[in-house]
């Protein structure tokens, strides 16, 4: 059956596109799908224009093109006609593409993807040949991803070799092009790097340590096969968005995880052997001691993602029963660029924040536990206030990112530089802004305090749950309160929240039981309607992409400075900040929940109760 040309007129007609149902599943046997059936069909879908189709078949000017027609339809970057949609883009197309051949489409997932057993199945010269991925095993069948249905000379050939059952999806061909590299080449690393082991333990100390007689040989840290393990490991994680890498030894077979979105995700296995190699040459790249496996250690790698940024990853090593456990955590080179906004700020937040962190003088601390965005705050706030009349300088421990644009020092326990030997030596610098990676102890907080008295600003951090519980730590660790009158212009605790995908994000009913719990004590107005979590393959199908933060900003009124008393009580101190504007951690979070960008589930997850909601429940 001859395919439509949408190159004349007559085309664009509907009576002539209905001749055919489908002119891709008209396609011969044997043959790829030309750029005039993909034409085609999308002109009878209504997704192009007569013109648009015109554009593609004109003079033949792709018929002879080696790029897939799919891939040929994307790089017009047209809109797509379909309710909430933007362009018709690669993954859009192949999934109208599969309807169309009648076969299911796969978003490839790597994470749900066993290199090292689908790439036994298939050889890599047989796969690159037929544009074939497989992507999933069982004793039964084999799942082949392709972008050309009609070229099937291959699969009988396979059913036989492989005695299983062969099925077939459709995949982006791009996908398969990047995949067919990605997973042969690592499945490669880990066998030649087994191979290069020769199958003999690591000598990490082991609690568990099996011992084998006659078998010699450890794998060098600077192997080829470990080194592209390693830089491949890097890259992934800056592609899937990851904000930490862990690498956990076990018995026999390792752990590779990563945290996406607080989330974590176990991407890979490999043999222990080969995870004691990539360990040894991640220490190398971060200046460790490569011999000591005894103690943890600490280190930093600055790198390049595949989009050119520079990247920083900070090293953390822990010795475990089976070995080193390494965690690299990533810093985003962006997060120094977002606005307030980007970070989850209110209007009424952004407010009181910049007018804190704007006075000349005085002490800001935030607080949170770890992992609730703390120092992003901190250092998308310096960044803020950084300029070529400010000199901002800062203690940490370890100092988390590099920023030319601040003068940065690292407390060093051994030397006996801590926190506040390194803010007396800042007071010495002639400094504007100084922060303090973490008050953790009295003298810590009597030298921030003497800076704020001496005309500085200091912002820190501490670790409380709430803002008010700020302000009780820092009397129990012996701060006088005349000083925090005088000093602390004020606290803002927070929290990090995963914000619902905007692709696949849908209307729900409200739970009013769980709404009058997020709000309680306070009485808040309930939403018009909320949304929920559905997913979706731009977000894993989790239904969430990305965090934001939700915020309790405290200021230091003289009605709370007058209960900022030696013993003074934590609920009476939380109550007056309330009736002073603070709203807390779970209202911000019913904001957000309000206005769409999370759910109740959430945000309740993260935010602890109010004091006096907590104290009721016991009461």
């Amino acid at each position: 059956m001859s395919t439509p040309s949408a190159a004349s007129p007559a085309a664009a007609t509907a009576g002539q596109t209905a001749a055919v149902a489908s002119a891709i599943a008209a396609t011969p046997p044997g043959r790829k799908v030309a750029i005039d059936a993909v034409v085609a069909d999308l002109l009878s879908d209504g997704l192009i224009t007569a013109g648009q189709a015109d554009t593609l078949t004109r003079g033949g000017r792709f018929s002879r093109s080696e790029l897939h027609p799919l891939v040929i339809v994307a790089e017009q970057k047209w809109k797509d006609p379909r309710p909430g949609r933007k362009l018709l883009a690669l993954d859009a197309l192949t999934e109208w593409f599969a309807d169309k051949a009648g076969l299911p489409y796969l978003k490839i997932d790597p994470f749900k993807v066993d290199f090292a057993g689908v790439t036994q199945m298939v050889s890599n010269a047989y796969a690159t040949r037929f544009r074939i991925l497989p992507v999933a095993v069982t004793p039964r069948e084999v799942t082949l991803a392709v972008c050309e249905p009609f070229m099937q000379e291959w699969e009988p050939e396979l059913r036989q070799i492989l005695k299983r059952d062969v099925k077939r999806v459709i995949a982006s061909p791009t996908e398969i092009s990047n995949y067919l590299v990605e997973f042969y080449t690592i499945a490669k690393s880990v066998r030649g790097a087994s191979a290069a082991q020769g199958g003999a333990m690591s000598d990490l100390a082991n609690f568990e340590q099996l011992v084998q007689l006659g078998k010699k040989g450890s794998l060098d840290a600077n192997d080829a096969h470990v080194v592209s393990l390693t830089d491949w490991l890097m890259h992934y994680a800056f592609e899937q968005r990851a904000s930490d890498i862990h690498l956990e030894p076990r018995r026999e077979v390792s752990n590779i995880r990563f945290r996406i979105d607080g989330l974590m995700h176990r991407v890979y296995q490999v043999p222990t052997p080969v995870m004691a190699a990539m360990t040894s040459r991640i220490k190398v790249l971060g200046r460790m001691d490569v011999v000591e496996k005894r103690r943890p250690q600490d280190g930093r790698i600055k790198t390049v993602a595949p989009d050119g940024q520079e990247v920083e990853l900070r090293l953390s090593t822990m010795p475990t029963a089976f070995g080193e456990k390494l965690v690299m955590r990533i810093f985003d080179p962006e997060v120094l660029l977002r606005d307030y906004k980007d970070l989850g700020f209110s209007d009424e937040d952004m407010g009181k924040w910049t007018g804190m962190v704007t006075k000349p003088n005085g002490i800001v601390l935030v607080t949170g536990p770890t992992g609730s965005g703390k120092t992003t705050t901190l250092y998308s706030t310096l960044k803020h206030l950084a300029s070529e009349d400010v000199n901002v300088c800062t203690v940490e421990d370890p100092i988390e990112m590099v920023e030319p644009a601040f003068n940065q020092m690292q407390v060093q326990h051994n030397i006996g530089l801590d926190f506040a030997s390194g803010i007396r030596t800042l007071l010495r610098q002639d400094p504007d802004i100084i922060m303090v990676g973490e008050i953790r102890d009295q003298e810590t907080a009597d030298m921030a305090i003497q800076a704020s008295l001496t005309g500085h600003l200091v912002l820190s951090s501490l670790h409380t749950n709430d803002a008010p519980s700020a302000v009780t730590r820092l009397l129990d660790i012996g701060v006088p309160p005349y000083l925090l009158h005088a000093t602390v212009l004020g606290v803002m605790a927070q929290r990090l929240v995963r914000t619902l995908c905007p692709h696949c994000r849908e209307p729900a009913p409200l739970d009013e039981d769980a709404w009058n719990l997020l709000v309680s004590p306070w009485k808040a107005k309930k939403p018009e309607r909320v949304f929920q979590a559905r997913g979706c393959l731009e977000c894993r199908m989790t239904g969430f992409r990305g965090r934001a933060g939700i915020y309790e900003m405290m200021l230091l009124t003289p009605a709370l400075r007058r209960i900022i008393q030696p013993g003074c009580d934590l609920l009476e101190l939380t109550e007056q900040a309330a009736r002073d504007g603070m709203k807390p951690l779970r209202i911000s979070g019913a904001m957000k929940v309000a206005a769409g960008l999370t759910t109740i589930e959430e945000v309740l997850k993260v935010a602890p109760p109010q004091i006096s909601a907590r104290r009721g429940a016991r009461s």
